[in-house]
């Protein structure tokens, strides 16, 4: 039977790190700059990549870009922008509410009116059936 010293502790973290990081999406902020102010110090790719447990592929796309835009900050996601928020959204869902009688299409000019841009009556439609 095995025992377990305080050595095996670190692995066990380090086990946990690892399975917390294959979850993670991105770099944080903190730790991209973090990662510039470490290759700015002299450090290898490689050897920044094992320090903050990813790919160093990673840290390849990070250095480019900061050496291209002088920025570490993560770019905006890319898709097509959304034209109701959440608090259009709320807007649309109490008016409808209220007023059940009207349709999608005197919704859209209501929701148009308040908003200041043109909203269609499909997306209108859309949102009502979603929630």
């Amino acid at each position: 039977m095995l025992q377990f010293g305080s050595s095996d502790s670190s692995v066990e973290s380090e086990i946990a790190k690892s399975e917390s990081m294959s979850r993670r999406k991105h770099l944080h902020d903190e730790m991209r700059w973090k990662t510039v102010g470490m290759l700015h110090a002299g450090a290898r790719q490689p050897a920044v990549a094992r320090d903050l447990n990813v790919h160093r592929r990673v840290i390849h796309r990070l250095w480019n870009h900061y050496q291209r835009d002088q920025n570490a900050s993560r770019r905006r996601g890319s898709g097509r922008r959304r034209i109701i928020t959440t608090a259009d959204n709320r807007y649309l869902l109490l008016c409808a509410s209220r007023r059940r009688t009207l349709t999608a299409r005197q919704l859209a000019s209501q929701l148009s009116a308040a908003a200041g841009r043109p909203i269609s009556r499909q997306t209108v439609s859309r949102r009502l059936h979603e929630g």
